[in-house]
């Protein structure tokens, strides 16, 4: 095995070399491109150029084409003479002509011949007949036009850059102008290096954060985006990019990072069977793969992992109005895995529906998976409407079936079996959900005639959300087992000094009966799969969360974010880390579903009775976290 890896590694690293030593080599050439002209500024075709490094070292040839074009793309770097002929005519020479690294060098060549004739020969004209007019010489190509050219002759047409846009784009989905201000969008609207084979992305997220609670073990509860207290922390290193070609597409990205860890322990899916779901995924954040129809405006089916977008933001933090959205984007789906299509009728409208294993799950959680789509509507760069629908998945793990712990009170915080009420088949309980927002640019320096060095831009989201479970014991709007969702946020935006600037305000809340959507406090290591004891999530148990931002972002390029914000949340029921912590004594048990000890031992028959009593977390009903931290996507 390790001889095996050995061999891995020589083989990988000979792959980079050889990969890496072209674009090494062609850093150290540079270029002499030009045009072989008569005097009238006509083309000179077939004229032989040939090229000389001037201390002997190398020598180069080629003929100009029926354009009058040549070049050479392989010079090394230092001075050359360049001569030029053709049969009876004088030789033109240009002297000393200074050739750098990873440039183009233009020079001109004019010989004092006639221009061949491309193409078959004129007839002569009858004698007395006015002569044939003339029509006016093209303009010369320019020096980016010249090396556009060459490249085009020894680069493959994958690695060339794309065909620019036209000035007037009417085929583009929502190419209705500058997007870039929408919350969840991202602002740059070209990509930093692109080719027609492969668009790169990579994405880094470092923060600092401090919780006024003073957690003793560090640790945030409650959030999908902030996690760890009074330290330095990466959220996030993510490379990949898009690949496309001849219509097949496929997108990568890797993921690193705290949310490799902490967006997998929320997926309760991964207690359904066998094999490491988490382990084989933990690493992806986007994986699919499919194929493009030039029909009406675009026809894509892709299959695999992609961004959700339920909630409004992005799972990304660059491209948000906010680090920290509120509780109807952080407690919903930010990824699905399975099948979409997405179809385009006109430019600015998107249907896209959805087959996939479950609601942000890896697997399939019972016997139906989840069914649902979007509709986008852009139908200029000041309004954005966003429908996002789910219902058939069956979200919940069996294993939780039977008598509720709320002690027959929908209102109660917690409690014990009550063998009185309705008893919970959760293989049979189907979850349906509704997200809906709108996006609104009021003002734009731009439109209102204005400088943009005060405010450049203002604008506005606000997204409802609905939803609730039913079937096998749990109602959607009665009884002590209701399970139900309703929430909303709002979020205003002012970019400032032509965008190098940004205030963000808002925030939302969230009332969630039978706590379906609350996301499992890591207390003594617990994840959705295992539960806690101490938070537990039975049918009817009330839940109502509320929370504030206010964000600063500075902008100074496209690509990088530099960013402060202050959170304030609140919570009817004990919830965020209190000073003393979620951790154990003694560190967690390995055994999350279980009581802990004062001790630091896991609960057993005595209930701690003698290992000093049963230890409690340091749950507090109100937290203010404070943040700062560098976003970058290039």
């Amino acid at each position: 095995m390790r001889m095996l890896r050995y061999l891995q590694r020589m083989l990988l690293a000979a792959l980079a070399g050889a990969l890496l030593l072209p674009a090494a080599v062609a850093a150290e050439l540079g270029a002499i491109v030009g045009l072989v002209t008569n005097p009238g500024g006509q083309p000179v075709v077939h004229a032989t150029v040939t090229a000389v490094r001037t201390d002997g070292s190398g020598i180069r040839a080629t003929v100009s084409g029926n354009d009058g074009v040549y070049s050479f793309a392989d010079l090394p770097a230092g001075a050359w003479s360049v001569t030029a002929e053709v049969a009876g005519g004088p030789t033109v020479t240009a002297t000393a002509l200074a050739v750098s690294a990873g440039k183009a060098t233009r020079h001109d060549l004019v010989m004092n011949v006639a221009a061949a004739p491309v193409g078959p020969a004129l007839a002569a004209a009858p004698a007395g007949a006015p002569a044939p007019a003339t029509a006016p010489a093209a303009a010369p190509p320019t020096l980016a036009q010249l090396v556009a050219r060459e490249v085009a002759k020894v680069v493959p047409e994958a690695l060339q850059a794309p065909e620019p846009a036209p000035a007037v784009d009417t085929q583009t989905p929502f190419a209705v102008g500058d997007l870039g201000w929408a919350n969840g969008a991202g602002r740059a609207t070209t990509p930093v290096f692109d080719t027609k084979f492969f668009t790169p992305e990579i994405r880094f997220d470092v923060n600092y954060l401090q919780d006024f609670n003073h957690p003793v073990d560090h640790t945030i509860v409650g959030s999908t985006e902030e996690f760890r207290s009074g330290e330095f922390q990466i959220e996030q290193v993510s490379f990949g990019g898009n690949f496309h070609w001849n219509g097949v597409q496929a997108r990568f990205l890797s993921m690193m990072g705290l949310y490799a860890v902490t967006t997998p322990r929320n997926d309760a899916s991964l207690g359904v069977g066998e094999w490491d779901l988490q382990g084989a995924y933990k690493y992806l954040s986007e994986a699919n793969a499919g194929y493009h129809w030039d029909v009406n405006h675009g026809l894509n089916v892709d299959a695999g992992i992609f961004l959700s977008y339920i909630g409004l933001f992005s799972y990304y933090n660059f491209d948000n109005w906010t680090y920290q959205p509120s509780f109807v984007s952080s407690n919903t789906p930010w990824f699905f895995n399975g099948l979409r299509l997405q179809w385009f009728p006109t430019q600015t409208l998107k249907i896209e529906p959805w087959l996939i294993n479950g609601w942000q799950s890896y697997a399939k959680f019972n016997r139906y998976p989840g069914v649902g789509g979007q509709i986008l509507w852009i139908p200029n760069d000041r309004f954005r409407l966003v429908l996002n629908s789910y219902s058939v998945g069956q979200d919940n793990l069996a294993s939780g079936s039977g008598f509720p712990a709320n002690g027959g009170n929908p209102n109660a915080a917690s409690g014990l079996p009550n063998p009185r009420g309705t008893p919970v088949n959760y293989a049979n309980v189907t979850r349906v959900h509704e997200d809906d927002s709108i996006e609104w640019k009021y003002y734009d320096a731009r439109d209102a005639a204005g400088s943009g060095a005060g405010i450049s831009k203002m604008a506005t989201s606000f997204t409802w959300d609905v939803g609730c479970e039913y079937g096998g014991g749990v109602h959607c709007s009665h009884g002590p087992n209701k399970e139900s969702f309703f929430g909303l946020m709002l979020y205003d935006r002012t970019w400032f000094d032509h965008d190098l600037y940004a205030i963000t305000i808002g925030g939302g809340f969230m009332n969630n009966p039978g706590r379906y959507l609350a996301l499992v406090p890591p207390i003594n290591g617990a994840t959705a799969v295992s539960g806690t004891p101490y938070f537990s999530e039975n049918p009817g148990q009330k839940l109502y969360q509320w929370d504030m931002q206010l964000n600063f972002q500075y902008m100074p390029r496209t690509w990088i974010t530099w960013w402060t914000e202050a959170t304030f949340r609140h919570s009817d029921v004990p919830y965020w880390s209190g000073p003393g912590g979620v951790t154990p004594p003694t560190g967690n048990t390995g055994a999350p579903a279980s009581l802990v000890c004062n001790n630091g031992s896991a609960a057993g028959a005595d209930v701690c009775a003698n290992e000093g009593g049963v230890w409690f977390p340091d749950l507090r009903t109100r937290e203010f976290v404070w943040g700062a931290g560098v976003l970058v996507k290039f």
